[in-house]
């Protein structure tokens, strides 16, 4: 998924952020990304202005704007497009008497709440925050060595009378 190598690498600069430029190739290797694949990705996300790049033998990328300044929703919207579609914003067709069948559908009006809700938490979350989070993760499992990733448990549910 384009959006999620995409908010990896943004991550990383993000975590050198002030450092001056980080080569392709320490992104890469730092974040498990295949180099060729994340070229790809650092040309969309300096297109959108997200980063910029600096030419040379001490070049490299680095970000555009400050960390809490940038969303996840910036990232997915610059690699994968924008979260609601432009067909559920604006009707593809009306009948003869003017009646737009694709408003009133109600199959369209979930999908579009769902995209509009989808968005809004991509908007609120700031590259700064997954950064936060992603140190407290790790200083978490290197408090408790061999546990390796284990899934969140799910909560016990329990019904009221």
């Amino acid at each position: 998924m384009r959006s999620d190598y995409g908010a990896h690498a943004v991550i990383e600069l993000a975590r050198r952020y002030g450092q001056g430029p980080v080569q392709c190739a320490e992104i890469a290797a730092s974040q498990k990304i295949p180099e060729a694949y994340l070229d790809q990705l650092l040309s969309g996300l300096r297109r959108a202005g997200i980063i910029h790049s600096v030419r040379g033998p001490h070049g490299g990328h680095e970000l555009a704007r400050d960390p809490r300044q940038l969303t996840l929703g910036d990232i997915v919207t610059a690699l994968e497009g924008p979260v609601v579609p432009h067909e559920f914003v604006h009707s593809p067709s009306s009948d003869a008497e003017g009646t737009d069948w694709w408003a009133a559908c109600a199959v369209r009006n979930a999908w579009l709440e769902a995209a509009e809700a989808s968005q809004h938490v991509l908007d609120r979350t700031t590259i700064q925050d997954l950064l936060q989070q992603q140190v407290s993760i790790r200083a978490h499992r290197a408090e408790q060595p061999g546990q390796g990733m284990q899934p969140p448990q799910p909560a016990l549910l329990t019904t009221e009378n």
